[in-house]
């Protein structure tokens, strides 16, 4: 099965040196990269460990009010249990949207410009 792809490339990649590290990690660049992760994980993971930790505390000490038969056979609790897989599940996704459109463009401009592409 033929293809149209090129032959691997036999040169070694540039590997950048400790000082070159050190330099993008100071840039402007790499800064603004690190803001965009943190401002992004830092309040979602903060908002989603009170949101578990108040379920379990729910759980604990709101007995009554967790065992509420919402309908058939399920309560409060059970709902309140299969929203955290959700919530789980909509946050990685939300993750990768933003990754992909806010951090992945700018990581691969500093990747590519150490490597020596740029």
């Amino acid at each position: 099965m033929a293809t149209d792809a090129p032959p691997p490339s036999k040169a070694e990649p540039h590997l950048p040196s400790t000082a070159e590290f050190v330099e993008v990690q100071e840039s402007a660049e790499f800064g603004e990269l690190r803001r965009a992760h943190r401002s992004f994980a830092f309040p979602l993971t903060i908002g989603f460990i009170s949101w578990y930790l108040l379920y379990v505390l729910l759980s604990i000490y709101a007995d009554d009010f967790m065992g509420t038969k919402l309908f058939g056979n399920f309560n409060v609790a059970f709902v309140l249990g299969l929203a955290q897989f959700l919530t789980t599940f909509l946050i990685a996704w939300w993750y990768e949207r933003h990754s992909s459109s806010k951090l992945d463009p700018k990581a691969e401009a500093i990747k590519t410009r150490m490597e020596g592409g740029a």
